[in-house]
């Protein structure tokens, strides 16, 4: 794995387990401020322990979308990489100043803006509902490693008697003669 990964780190409209509703438009303007580069990744909200860095933070209709990477070339992160590839990990959680709420007469706390300032990975996060993706890159990048996976012959062919035997269930790979000049 190249460490990267993506999610949601917040939901809208969602409660989480404090009682809290995030409104759409919550981070925008920390993001607008602050970019991805200035929110820190960390493990389980520890400030001792930064993991990695956010490739994209940006609101959709659903919440607070994240890509991230893990920073591979230290050792704490490398055994979470491990986990989350395992499923032992995949929550997240936000870290933030409330800058402006209002409360219900249900008891729930209305997120109207925040000031963002870390996303951790978490074991279990405030919000059920806030996790990772998987351990591979979202979109196109997935798709093609996914198309690639399932279409690689299992072994090298040696060219000089054909392509291997085919593998029970998988399409065979023609492979065409070299053209002779």
């Amino acid at each position: 794995m190249d460490g990267l990964f993506s999610g949601y780190a917040s939901l809208f409209g969602v409660p989480d387990l404090g009682r809290d509703v995030v409104a759409p438009g919550a981070f925008a303007e920390t993001l607008r401020a602050r970019g991805p580069g200035g929110v820190r990744m960390l493990w389980q909200h520890d400030p001792a322990e930064p993991i990695g860095r956010w490739l994209s933070l940006a609101e959709d209709a659903r919440g607070l979308r994240v890509e991230g990477c893990l920073n591979l070339a230290v050792q704490r992160t490398r055994e979470i990489d491990a986990l989350m590839r395992e499923g032992a990990v995949d929550g997240l959680s936000i870290g933030f100043r409330t800058v402006r709420a209002a409360p219900d007469r249900a008891g729930y706390r209305h997120l109207r803006a925040l000031d963002l300032w870390e996303i951790s990975l978490v074991t279990f996060p405030l919000q059920p509902g806030a996790r990772t993706a998987g351990a591979e890159p979202a979109g196109l990048a997935a798709e093609i490693r996914s198309l690639a996976r399932r279409l690689a012959p299992r072994r090298v062919p040696d060219l000089r008697t054909g392509p291997p035997a085919r593998a029970q269930g998988r399409p065979a790979i023609r492979l065409r003669p070299a053209a002779r000049a």
